[in-house]
């Protein structure tokens, strides 16, 4: 079971909305744009998302900044289409791939059924399937929550209940609960 909500910082304290991500983000931009609609003015918002008992995900957007991202387990997020939005490239790592629907394309006269060498499958079908293993454990920036009273140390201690107790830290517990 998934959970996913936002929380946006306001002179008030925090406010929370649930959202159904699957159904509006389909990349980490998408999920910033969705989080800065949700911001008043420029201030804080933190998208909280959690596969039950699997891994949880801190997305902190401010302002215009670029997201900062922490993943609890890469491999468990990893095999979940929530997880496969935060996990981008630079998050693990890794070289920008190359977009792997241009690479599927075949632009070499041979699109009206010519025949072609089979060697050009096996480049197509390495460039689309990387291979490369994702890590076990977090990932990310485990400070992305220190400024507001949660620490390194603690973030990566936390488990089964994660975004309760960030909420609990954040002070904002009941307006978590309220979308829960």
């Amino acid at each position: 079971m998934y959970f996913a909500a936002l929380l946006a910082r306001t002179e008030d304290g925090w406010e929370a909305s649930d959202t159904e991500l699957l159904d509006n983000v389909e990349t980490l931009s998408d999920l910033a744009d969705l989080a800065r609609e949700a911001a008043a003015e420029d201030d804080t918002v933190l998208v909280l998302i959690e596969q039950e008992d699997a891994w949880f995900g801190v997305v902190r957007i401010d302002g215009e900044e670029d997201p900062r991202i922490y993943v609890s387990d890469a491999a468990a997020a990893a095999r979940s289409s929530y997880g496969e939005i935060l996990l981008t490239d630079e998050l693990l790592g890794r070289e920008p791939a190359d977009d792997p629907d241009l690479d599927a394309l075949d632009l070499d006269g041979t699109e009206d059924g010519e025949d072609e060498d089979e060697d050009d499958d096996d480049v197509t079908a390495e460039a689309v399937g990387s291979g490369e293993a994702v890590p076990h454990g977090p990932v990310g920036d485990p400070q992305v929550l220190d400024d507001l009273g949660v620490s390194e140390k603690e973030l990566k201690a936390l488990s089964e209940d994660a975004l309760t107790e960030i909420a609990e830290a954040l002070g904002a517990s009941e307006v978590l609960e309220t979308v829960r």
